[in-house]
């Protein structure tokens, strides 16, 4: 039986903190698990819609500035943020032009890898339950990751591979950050997932003409954000889910379909490569987890 959202038990007196609900799947995500009787906190970049889109939701949904591409609103959202439950990584950049974060990293890996690596370091004594990643199949489109020239620093900019190595970086830090929960011994949990393929702006923002087509051409092939979001809730929500296991949709080669047990390259389940990401991210992040 394939797992559906009306799974999902009563949420009342739970807190969950969603980065980039202000669109897409984090909107989609922000509206179930508010009927279901959360407290959902949305942390975005663009308050003024991600408020509009609060204010037409029923539950407890609140607003919190958070730009992952500037690591001082990122310690600045961690420092008034209270206790609560759950954290969903859920916001992301993809295929955009070369560009670099307030701090100086490549955009793309600095907001969709860094900045989340950083959130959760900085929150994790808060967290209550566990935190869910959002990858990609994406990360299968990379032959390797770059663990010296992380930030673009030595090598020419591709778009496509720089997604795609932000999202296995993704995918590599909720692994090791499994890792090291279970090994302190800690009852938090860590889980990866991925979407599958859905028409929302993440494929608006190439500045190409791609943009006027993309999302016309994907929602052929993909499935609904609300679907899309399934991965994200069934992680967030599933009391027994195994944190040790990527899920997400397996239907067109990762594009669709019902949660499930999902196929990683080789690459991303390198422990090795775990570690070095990590110890490169805290020493570029300057956070360093307390377990």
């Amino acid at each position: 039986m394939a797992w559906k959202p009306s799974e999902i038990p009563d949420l009342t007196g739970r807190r969950f903190v969603i980065t980039g609900a202000n669109g897409g799947i984090g909107k989609q995500t922000t509206k179930v698990l508010a009927a279901k009787g959360a407290s959902v906190i949305m942390a975005c970049r663009n308050t003024t819609t991600a408020q509009q889109i609060a204010d037409g939701i029923d539950g407890d949904v609140s607003v919190s500035a958070l730009d992952l591409a500037d690591l001082s609103s990122v310690r600045a959202f961690a420092e008034r943020s209270g206790e609560f439950d759950v954290l969903i990584n859920n916001a992301g950049l993809m295929n955009i032009p070369y560009s670099r974060t307030k701090d100086g990293f490549e955009t793309q890996w600095g907001v969709n890898h860094l900045g989340h690596y950083a959130l959760t370091g900085l929150l994790l004594d808060r967290i209550g339950d566990r935190v869910v990643t959002l990858a990609s199949i994406a990360h299968r489109q990379t032959p390797k990751l770059w663990i010296d020239d992380l930030n673009y620093e030595h090598r020419r900019y591709q778009r496509n591979l720089a997604y795609a190595q932000a999202k296995l970086s993704n995918l590599m830090f909720a692994r090791e950050l499994q890792r090291r929960l279970s090994e302190a011994g800690s009852p938090k949990r860590s889980y990866a997932v991925h979407p599958g393929v859905s028409a929302t702006d993440l494929f608006t923002r190439t500045e190409t003409i791609v943009d006027k087509i993309a999302k016309p051409a994907i929602a052929i092939i993909g499935h609904s954000p609300a679907h899309a979001a399934h991965s994200s809730l069934f992680a967030a929500t599933t009391p027994d889910a195994d944190p040790t296991v990527y899920w997400g949709p397996t239907r067109l080669f990762g594009s669709q379909g019902p949660v499930k047990v999902s196929p990683s390259s080789a690459l991303s389940q390198n422990r090795d490569l775990w570690r070095r990401l990590w110890d490169e991210s805290e020493r570029l992040t300057g956070v360093t987890y307390k377990f």
